[in-house]
């Protein structure tokens, strides 16, 4: 996904890149980053200057957003290297505990921290990511048994033949005729056929997760292929997948469609169709869930018919003509749904225009997204105060754990493993079960939230492309 211009993110994606840029490097990186956002391309000694950061901290946070693949830098004319924030990336990182869940649900622990590791290191070596997690794996295990390296590494080529990680861009190598002065920063160039190519593990290849989200292809299959590729574990006669198939083509919401009849026919999977109705679906369920299932039903009716007016809203609804204006009047204030005049004269009199109710699915989708963005915020500013209220006993906590744990790795007795316990309070307890279990719901709520900027934001940037 592209990265958006300054003058395109609202203050809610803003402050959200803030928290983000906080939560995981500190408050110099976020200063320097976020400054960026808000102005574009800067040199080096323009950030400096205009945050008020010195030159050494401002170039150790750019290193920081490099590696994590949230800044970029250009070289301009007269050799003036330009640094600019990829905001998009920066929100990815919403996305981290996802990737990760993911990669273990697919590739179990190894694949799990192999990926962990890189979203924390930004950029790995392939020996160092295998050692490392190899390392972290033994840990785990009885004593006496380690992890082997090898299968490290075959998980790490599995994950990128599936191109969750891919190779970094490199220097160039060069002759040693060329007798010019360097360039003020390097150009780093990879060839698209070689980037998910893994050397063996005695070279040294830098690797980075893949951030980016490619666009979703439309992908389409012949009905024989497709019968071919059935696992014959689910038993389906070609009869039988000839009559599903007709039932998803023949489906109005057109996820699947079909051209020709040749080898059964070429059925074709309509991801844009399908990320409109997801959309749509989300906005009508937020309707519902804010205005009750009578304002749902006119969002529907209005969705349907394209253009209606207040009138036939209430006849096609069955709604009294005061409570049909409320409902309608409260989404058009909330950019649910829009008003479009008709004018039947030049001179555009009231008395002589139709006023159309209509809904604007792209426009509705990105003011959603717009409060999606806000909700998360205060999610993560919320889960933030819940840890600063109580960190001193945060800090107990740890202390006492960290001393049981020296206690057992001595060999100390069930008495006093249990004295060291009582140093925490029941109330105390009853106050760490509490804030654990407030923490787990923001998480949680943190989550659902990014499933529907995710579903958005596909929708939005599919629409965008058709255009």
């Amino acid at each position: 996904m592209s990265s958006k211009a300054p003058s395109t993110m609202t203050q809610a994606e803003i402050k959200l890149c803030s928290l983000l840029l906080q939560e995981h490097f500190g408050e110099i990186v976020e200063k320097i980053g976020v400054h960026l956002i808000r102005t574009g391309s800067q040199p080096l000694r323009v950030i400096a200057h205009d945050t008020g950061t010195s030159l050494d901290q401002v170039k150790k946070a750019l290193c920081v957003l490099i590696h994590h693949n949230l800044v970029i830098y250009r070289v301009h004319k007269r050799s003036v290297v330009e640094y600019e924030a990829q905001c998009s990336r920066v929100l990815r990182m919403l996305r981290y505990p996802r990737y990760i869940y993911t990669t273990k649900t697919l590739y179990s622990d190894t694949g799990e921290l192999i990926v962990e590791e890189l979203l924390l290191n930004g950029k790995m070596t392939m020996s160092a990511v295998v050692k490392k997690v190899a390392d972290r794996l033994t840990e785990t295990m009885e004593d006496g048994k380690t992890m082997d390296y090898a299968e490290v590494s075959n998980a790490f080529v599995r994950l990128a033949d599936t191109h969750f990680v891919q190779r970094c861009p490199l220097v160039p190598a060069t002759g040693d005729s060329d007798p010019g002065p360097p360039p003020p920063a390097p150009t780093l160039v990879i060839n698209e056929k070689d980037m998910y190519l893994v050397p063996k593990l005695s070279l040294i290849v830098v690797l980075a997760v893949l951030h980016s989200q490619a666009p979703l292809p439309e992908s389409s299959s012949v009905c024989s292929q497709i019968f071919r590729s059935l696992p014959g574990s689910y038993n389906i006669s070609k009869q039988v997948l000839d009559q599903y198939l007709t039932l998803l083509a023949d489906d109005p919401l057109e996820f699947i469609g079909k051209s020709g009849d040749s080898g059964g026919g070429m059925y074709v999977i309509n991801l844009h169709k399908a990320l409109a109705s997801l959309a749509t679906a989300t906005l009508e369920s937020v309707i519902q869930e804010r205005f009750g299932s009578r304002c749902a039903r006119i969002f529907r009716l209005v969705l349907q018919k394209k253009h209606l007016e207040q009138k036939q809203v209430e006849d096609f609804a069955m709604i009294p003509a005061k409570e049909a204006k409320d409902m309608l009047y409260k989404m058009l204030s909330e950019n649910f749904i829009s008003l479009q005049e008709i004018p039947k004269t030049p001179d555009h009199a009231p008395s002589r225009t139709f006023y159309l109710y209509t809904v604007n699915v792209l426009s509705a989708a990105r003011m959603l997204l717009h409060r999606c963005y806000k909700s998360i915020a205060n999610l993560i500013e919320r889960r933030q105060f819940e840890t600063k209220e109580n960190k001193r006993l945060l800090e107990k906590s740890q202390r006492v754990e960290a001393i049981i744990a020296s206690m057992q790795a001595t060999g100390a007795e069930e008495v006093q493993l249990q004295e060291i316990e009582e140093m925490i309070t029941a109330p105390e307890r009853q106050q760490l079960e509490t804030l654990k279990r407030n923490v787990n719901k923001l998480d949680a709520s943190e989550i659902q939230v990014d499933e529907t900027i995710f579903l958005l934001e596909s929708y939005i940037e599919s629409t965008m492309k058709r255009q």
